[in-house]
């Protein structure tokens, strides 16, 4: 009897599992389907083509940050972006934003630019500098160029001064702190955590490593930071100062000036911008509308004939022509790894896939490969750079074009291009390489741990929780060495640099742009139009298209993408004051420092990297 009561208990037992598994999978696809239902109600229903109803205004209500290229995001990371304060609205496309000002500039139903940048997050000069060019091509067509804010931070004030006339709050005032690079230190921290870090590394200013083995930063650190952040903060004040007609100098008091100069005016920080010409007139939100009207004419509600740019851009039309030859663009932002990679790093594997694609595909006759990376692995760097090689084999030429950064593994990828071609600004060199290992024997010691065992090879006991042998010590110096002397030789080779002259401009140091055209690191000076110009000329193109080579989102990842970003726009999703304002940028930091040691995946482990190239 209690064989057949257990028999019948399994079978119940049983039957209610499968209900419970039927009830589940019921559950996981009624939310599927209504995410399908909210996507395509909010975002995938028909809309009609929008359009300019009549001359307005174009608003650059830029919100979020300006990247080189989009990239996708896991949903969850996203939230756990948020979560950590780092998650933003959108990511707007340099490149676009400069279409989009050169489009309107020839529209007749753009009659003027207005500067609304409150959400636009602080962004590196040389990406600024050439937005400004659209603006000054914008100014020259005839059209007039307004700024309103209520404050100003530094990146959002740079275009402001391009503007014909700047709006600001009687309550605002404009933040220029400069630029610095600043990271933490942790060499205190992992010896009370006993952790060991073992660091190899070629060059006197390969300082990418300081933060896991020193408490502050090296003299030589300090001298070659010093001096490419004074040539970009030179090259802020210089551009303000002819912007506004002021001088260099009242843009760059020292303290006992500044508190001088707001004692004068009663510590109001927005009469005192006033009084030194970064802003013409103190006006509210009230105020600057009116004054809008004037210029622009009443949409009939209380503001001024406009339209939003992200609303603007859906009313472009393309003028890409399937008949001309193209001049390809592959983008590498971001850290440089090993292997296929996602959008927001340079995976080895990834960008040598897309150059190869160009090197095959017969209409495209040159390729501008635009770098904006600190560098990474050395060996998915060389893997980058033999891409580029076969493409000159090809004979399609190839040029780089280097945005705010492209420096050691960023520089690696660029050196063998037909031409290379940089901005003032931009940092790069940075000819040197490391490598970091930590491991936890002494850790596990205290604890009461122990690793033991036999092995086949003197490299049999290398591991985290064994340490390593004085002789694997020595192992991986030489092979560190090897890797300064390959780098530094590929360099002099492709840039017909004698070796002996070289190490005295390599040994990890940072270079702006214009040092490193000096030193013959880079072939000229100019953007990313310049560098276009430069592969037509070489490629003998007089009318071509640009055809971005991207991998494309699939459409799970692209659905994902847009739902994200529905919810976010319609929910207001922010989820950051679950940690501190306060402490933010010290999580923000810690997070970076964490992503940085996930981006490290050389076969190798050997790195070109520069760490104190991230600018704040």
């Amino acid at each position: 009897m209690k064989k057949i009561f257990k028999f019948i208990g399994l079978v119940f037992k049983g039957i209610w599992k499968l209900i419970s598994f039927i009830r589940l999978a019921l559950t996981n696809l009624i939310f599927l389907a209504s995410i399908a239902v909210i996507y395509f109600i909010y975002i995938g229903a028909e809309t009609p083509e929008p359009t300019v109803p009549k001359e307005s205004a174009l608003i650059l209500n830029l919100s979020g940050p300006i990247v080189e290229q989009p990239k996708y995001v896991n949903p969850m990371d996203s939230l756990t972006g948020s979560i950590f304060g780092q998650d933003l609205p959108r990511e707007n496309v340099l490149f676009d934003i400069v279409d989009t000002i050169r489009y309107a500039k020839d529209d007749p139903k753009v009659s003027g630019l207005v500067l609304a940048l409150q959400d636009m997050p602080e962004t590196n000069l040389t990406k600024l500098r050439y937005i400004a060019k659209a603006l000054n091509e914008f100014r020259a067509a005839g059209k007039p160029i307004y700024a309103a804010g209520d404050f100003y931070n530094q990146s959002q004030y740079y275009l402001a001064s391009y503007a014909d006339k700047i709006y600001m709050s009687p309550d605002g005032a404009v933040l220029l702190k400069g630029y610095s690079t600043y990271s933490l230190y942790y060499k205190t921290l992992l010896e009370k955590l006993n952790v060991n870090t073992h660091v190899f590394r070629v060059g006197t200013y390969k300082s990418a490593i300081e933060p896991f083995i020193r408490d502050d930063m090296s003299d030589a650190a300090r001298e070659s930071a010093s001096r490419w952040l004074g040539q970009l903060w030179g090259a802020y004040v210089d551009d303000i100062a002819a912007n506004r007609q002021i001088s260099a100098e009242s843009l760059n008091p020292d303290m006992d000036q500044f508190l001088a100069l707001l004692k004068e005016n009663n510590g109001d920080l927005a009469s005192l911008s006033k009084n030194i010409g970064l802003v013409d007139q103190l006006a509210t939100r009230q105020q600057v509308r009116k004054d809008l009207i004037d210029v622009f004419g009443s949409d009939g509600d209380d503001s001024y004939n406009h339209i939003g740019y992200y609303k603007y851009q859906a009313t472009m039309s393309s003028n890409f022509n399937v008949t001309k030859d193209d001049i390809a663009v592959v983008v590498a932002s971001g850290a440089i790894m090993d292997g296929s990679q996602p959008r927001g790093t340079v995976g080895g594997d990834t960008v040598a896939s897309l150059l190869r694609q160009a090197r095959t595909d017969n209409k495209v006759k040159a390729v501008v490969l635009r770098v904006d990376s600190p560098g990474g692995s050395a060996f998915a760097s060389e893997v980058i750079r033999n891409e580029i090689e076969a493409l000159k084999e090809a004979g399609k030429p190839v040029v780089a074009s280097m945005s705010s950064l492209a420096a050691s593994g960023g520089y690696w990828i660029s050196m063998s291009a037909d031409r290379i071609v940089a901005q003032p600004t931009t940092l790069t060199g940075s000819i040197g390489i490391f490598s970091v290992i930590t491991t936890f024997e002494k850790g596990l010691n205290e604890l009461g741990v122990y690793t033991d065992g036999v092995g086949t090879s003197p490299f049999s006991d290398v591991g985290l929780t064994t340490g390593l042998s004085e002789g694997a010590s020595q192992a991986f110096q030489m092979g560190i060495e090897h890797g300064y002397q390959r780098f530094t030789s590929l360099v002099s080779t492709n840039r017909d640099i004698p070796i002996k002259e070289l190490d005295k401009i390599a040994q990890g140091r940072v270079w702006t742009g214009q040092d490193a055209l000096n030193y013959g690191l880079v072939d000229s000076i100019g953007d990313f139009d310049d560098a276009v110009k430069v592969a037509a000329e070489l490629a003998e193109l007089k009318d071509y298209n640009l055809y971005w080579v991207e991998e494309p989102l699939s459409p799970a990842q692209q659905f994902i993408q847009d739902f994200m970003n529905q919810v976010k726009v319609s929910l207001g999703l922010d989820v950051s004051a679950l940690v501190p304002s306060a402490l933010q940028p010290v999580v923000n930091q810690m997070s970076a420092d964490a992503d940085l040691l996930q981006s490290f995946n050389d076969p190798k482990g050997q790195y070109a990297f520069c760490l104190n190239c991230l600018v704040e």
